[in-house]
């Protein structure tokens, strides 16, 4: 019994992780049909952070009361900072772009994120690379790997793989191509970037905030409420002119908001934070190229896009590279815990010697 509940207890961030990436996969389709219906995505980004911080706000109250640690200036910053980066210029910059990008595509370039997440992690000590080690150049190459599937899953176009519910999809994908001009699909692709660099060095960061921090219900309303301030004065600027920008209708607009606000900025962004605490930002980005394959197929579905042979390829690989770096990351944790084991050992005998 004892070694059921270890096994479950090792397994929680990992089912976690997996679990984040189909929420994350599920909103990327669900968002991308409310921007066709004509939502805009600065008030689509602000009415989301007022739903997360409204609901989070009484768990943190109640969870976080005795244990929340004093707010110091520096902290203040930090965390204004991390607001700054998820509240508004991810998703901003993202579902901005996601109206001229297919959700595939928009998706599988946030698989540059392990990557990049990695670089960061080095840059601030939060992750160690020694090349003497298997273990780290199984981390590099795993990277490497993961991106590689997404740019295979991006530009391996043909040939297509046809299913009885994509039927009358060629159509409708070559009016769409047609209608978008590549001036469009140029900016979206700029814009989901963006997003994608900024979402890297916001989860080096919020692991960061969290070790003085650790207060995760808390951390998420503050980041909400930075949200809903700062996303107030974008939304006023862009759609001031736009009265029907700000209406509320009882279809996929208002799915998308609550979803969008209960289940990743309010949920996932708190399991995101107790992942990280348990097991460091590289872990958690390395999850992320699941959601392109999760988004390939629910895309398939819902909005008629065509599969083809590069995105099943990219998918294989994409797991593949993953496998490597969940790989290296157990072994890390195995040597540091040996390393410790021994300097634990040889402490009272350094105390007795003395």
């Amino acid at each position: 019994m004892k070694e059921l509940s270890g096994g479950l207890k090792q397994a929680k961030p990992y089912l976690a992780a997996i679990l984040l990436r189909f929420v994350a996969a599920g909103l990327v389709v669900i968002a991308k049909i409310a921007l066709n219906e004509g939502m805009s995505p600065q008030v689509y980004s602000l009415y989301r952070y007022c739903v997360a911080a409204i609901v989070v706000a009484p768990f943190a109250l109640l969870f976080d009361r005795r244990r929340r640690p004093e707010m110091s200036w520096c902290m203040f910053a930090k965390i204004l900072l991390l607001g700054s980066m998820d509240s508004v210029v991810i998703p901003n910059t993202y579902f901005t772009g996601l109206k001229f990008v297919s959700p595939t595509f928009s998706i599988a370039m946030s698989n540059a994120v392990p990557a990049l997440s990695f670089f960061f992690a080095w840059i601030f000590r939060m992750e160690k690379v020694d090349i003497r080690r298997v273990s780290s150049w199984a981390k590099i190459i795993g990277t490497a790997v993961t991106v590689g599937g997404a740019m295979t899953m991006i530009f391996v176009r043909h040939p297509t793989l046809r299913f009885g519910w994509t039927k009358g999809a060629d159509s409708q994908h070559h009016s769409s191509t047609a209608a978008n001009n590549q001036d469009y699909r140029f900016k979206g692709v700029i814009l989901v970037t963006i997003s994608c660099v900024s979402s890297s060095l916001s989860c080096v960061l919020q692991a960061i905030v969290l070790k003085s921090y650790p207060v995760g219900l808390s951390l998420t309303v503050l980041v909400s409420l930075v949200g809903v301030v700062e996303g107030s004065v974008i939304a006023l600027a862009m759609e001031w002119n736009n009265p029907a920008a700000w209406s509320i209708h009882f279809d996929f607009q208002l799915l998308a908001i609550l979803y969008a606000g209960i289940l990743i900025s309010g949920l996932s962004y708190y399991v995101q934070g107790v992942v990280m605490e348990a097991k460091g930002a590289v872990f958690l980005t390395a999850f992320f190229p699941l959601s392109t394959v999760i988004v390939a197929i629910i895309s398939s579905f819902a909005v008629s896009e065509i599969l083809s042979l590069g995105k099943i390829v990219g998918a294989v690989i994409i797991i593949l590279g993953l496998y490597l770096i969940l790989w290296a990351k157990t072994k890390d944790q195995a040597l540091d815990k040996a390393a410790n084991a021994v300097s634990d050992v040889a402490r009272p005998t350094t105390n007795r010697s003395v």
